[in-house]
């Protein structure tokens, strides 16, 4: 069948299909018809259930029903079409807060058959740059307040990209997106895409160094929708999804975007912020889904315990991995457990996790429904339960490099390797040891940095803990913590003393922190994760 991207960069830029992993497609609601367009399912779908009056998204100053949602993205698919020329497989940059018109300019993208490129509204000219060199940009939207850095980003390109502005929620009459909008249809016909044409480029978050552009087709956004949310969240109608990530981010494109307009249920779309807000936005709009990061539950925590959470069903981290310390201490605080899960940008999104109060306190859980995983050796054999091993995944998503050598470095034998460490044990649940980066090994040891982390957190005095390995002549490495410490603490001699001495009463004393460097903060990326590559980094670092 003939793909309708007239376009074929991104086609042709696609690793072969021995480089591909193997895909699942095992459940019923998995399967999909070869002509299949994302985002007509996720809102034309919607208006012919009946749900044009039903509220889709919420935000600082209003609501859109799914109608509205519907006109808005049909009319900027006119003018992505009409005016700018887009055509199907051109990629399209979106550059905005989480706002009701990102929202709207991702559905037609997609339904124009271009491949939207969403970025971190927080990203500078240099981190714009590379993104639009290499997947060869043409045209952006760009929210008005954030033109200044993708102007200059756009002067240093080979290829200079039509830059169209717009306001965060359509709104500003001196928007040329707002004006170019008045002139088009309600109506827009989506372009009618096969399900395997890519239907979206996310770049990773970088914690591992230089980011990579990772390509996902139409049928990938609808695999996304029809396991994690399904199955372990049981995602309804009546549902509101607040997240707390960047739609930049696949975690917060699922929570805010695709995984409530699949259901027919509602998203709040709130304006990235501290974990203080967060708990604002939380407690004023009264979600029943909330999605963030652990960093974000243990900053919550003690507030949490003088709120009253009973509104939401369902707490969802992802991003990192969640230590059973702030697990619990979050149980304890708001009454409510924390649906654990791992995802990756590779992957588009959640893939192992289990419905809330299923899994043990500090296991991650098992494969969601509609993907299989396994614990491996180097020689790519399942190890023993008990014994630590790589991660490996397949399903109905996978790792597709946009011409990226790397993409060997992820998949083999037909399993993505997400650079995960982990540990199943004889019931079938998985236990994160570390990235495979953060394993530890020190004097013959194999430590598990995690494990050293969420031990050093127990200590009243700490906030925050990333551990890494730290040279040594006499051990090869030995453990080392950074510390960030909660206001009216001090570092000093004997702080470092109590916290090893803590340390060795929770866990195996070999495996204590030998070095603690007290910081006033962690290094994290645009999405908020840490960094350790960047404390293993021997150069001076900011404080």
């Amino acid at each position: 069948m003939n793909t309708a991207h007239r376009d074929r960069f991104v086609l042709d830029a696609l690793p072969g299909s021995e480089r591909l992993p193997r895909f699942l497609f095992d459940l019923p609601e998995l399967q999909y018809p070869r002509r299949l367009n994302a985002a007509a399912e996720l809102i034309d779908r919607a208006i012919v259930s009946g749900w044009a009056g039903r509220r889709a998204l919420a935000f600082p100053g209003g609501a859109w029903s799914y109608g509205e949602l519907w006109r808005a993205a049909n009319r900027i698919a006119g003018v992505l079409v009409e005016d700018l020329q887009v055509r199907p497989g051109a990629r399209v940059l979106l550059r905005g807060v989480n706002g009701p018109m990102l929202v709207a300019q991702w559905l037609a993208v997609l339904k124009a058959g271009a491949i939207a490129v969403t970025t971190m509204p927080m990203l500078r000219a240099g981190e714009l740059t590379q993104i639009l060199d290499k997947a060869r940009i043409g045209t952006c939207l760009c929210e008005d307040v954030l033109l200044q850095d993708l102007t200059a980003a756009a002067e240093a390109c080979a290829l200079r990209p039509r830059i169209v502005d717009f306001s965060f929620n359509g709104e500003d009459p001196g928007g040329e997106l707002e004006h170019l909008m008045t002139a088009k249809a309600d109506r827009f016909e989506a372009v009618a895409t096969r399900a395997v044409d890519p239907a979206l480029i996310a770049f990773s978050s970088g914690t591992t160094g230089t980011p990579k552009a990772t390509v996902h087709l139409h049928r990938d956004v609808m695999a996304v929708a029809d396991c994690f949310p399904r199955s372990i969240l049981e995602t309804g109608p009546d549902d509101v999804f607040l997240c707390s990530a960047p739609m930049a981010f696949t975690f917060g494109l699922g929570g805010e975007l695709v995984f409530p307009l699949r259901h027919g249920a509602a998203s709040v779309l709130s304006p990235s912020g501290s974990p203080d807000r967060f708990l604002d936005a939380v407690e004023t709009w009264r979600p029943s889904v909330v999605m963030t990061a652990p960093t974000a539950y243990r900053a919550m925590t003690a507030r949490a315990a003088g709120s009253d959470l009973r509104f939401v069903r369902a707490f969802v981290s992802a991003g990192e991995h969640l230590p059973a310390s702030t697990l619990q201490a979050w149980e304890g605080a708001s009454g409510g457990t924390i649906i654990n899960g791992l995802g990756a940008t590779e992957m588009l999104h959640i893939f192992l996790s289990s419905p809330a109060g299923r899994a043990p306190p500090g296991a991650t859980g098992r494969a969601v429904p509609g993907y299989v995983a396994a614990v491996l050796d180097e020689g790519l054999e399942p190890v023993p339960p008990g014994t630590v091993g790589q991660l490996a995944v397949c399903g109905p998503t996978g790792c597709r490099y946009l011409d990226d050598a790397r993409q060997a470095n992820y998949v083999a034998s037909g399993w993505n390797l997400t650079g995960d460490r982990f540990v199943v044990d004889d019931e079938g649940w998985f236990w994160f040891q570390s990235r495979a980066d953060d394993l530890i090994v020190s004097a013959g040891y194999n430590i598990s940095g995690p494990e050293v982390e969420d031990a050093v957190m127990g200590h009243e005095a700490v906030l925050e803990c990333a551990v890494v390995g730290a040279a040594d002549a006499a051990r090869g490495r030995v453990v080392k913590a950074f510390v960030v410490l909660k206001a009216g603490f001090a570092g000093g001699p004997d702080l470092t003393g109590s916290i090893q001495d803590l340390v060795k009463r929770r866990i195996a004393p070999y495996k204590y922190p030998r070095a603690i460097e007290f910081v006033e903060r962690l290094p994290r990326n645009a999405s908020g994760k840490v960094q350790r590559f960047a404390l293993r980094d021997p150069t001076p670092r900011d404080a």
